[in-house]
């Protein structure tokens, strides 16, 4: 069996402020030989990540460089080679920008039975600290599961 050269994860949200950063950060933390980064479909370009993110995150853990969200391109996409979203519009989506990267284009919850990880932009805490719990064991089923591709 041919060994996937997998190096470069792109993870995507909506505004890039919320999940896709701490997505990224805890895809760096658990996958260091990969070049990991994030944007948004419809980005909040040059934004912090939200306030109510960076609080969920720090409960849990884990610590945030400075982030400054960034639009989704077509060369973001072209550069990648993982590209993990958040729901499964973004894959349609993501789809208009970059036609080319749909094959390699899956949910951050690929491995925990589809599971679509939703925007709590504006929501209450609770739900962020729930969001930051199912991008840890995402992140987890992840790492596994390139790992065994890897050998």
């Amino acid at each position: 069996m041919e060994k996937l050269n997998l190096n470069t994860i792109l993870v995507v949200c909506v505004g890039n402020v919320c999940r896709s950063p701490i997505g990224e950060r805890l895809l760096q933390t658990y996958l260091p030989d990969y070049a990991i980064s994030s944007a948004g479909l419809n980005a909040l370009s040059g934004h912090n990540v939200d306030p109510s993110m960076a609080e969920s995150a720090i409960k849990h853990g884990i610590t945030l460089k400075a982030h400054s969200a960034r639009q989704l391109t077509q060369e973001l996409c072209r550069e990648h080679d993982l590209i993990l979203v958040m729901e499964k519009k973004h894959i349609c989506q993501l789809s208009h920008i970059a036609p080319a990267a749909q094959g390699k284009t899956f949910l951050f919850g690929h491995w925990s039975e589809q599971l679509e990880i939703h925007d709590p932009f504006h929501r209450e805490q609770g739900f962020h600290d729930q969001v930051v719990l199912q991008l840890q064991n995402c992140t987890q089923q992840w790492r596994n599961a390139l790992k065994k591709i890897e050998k």
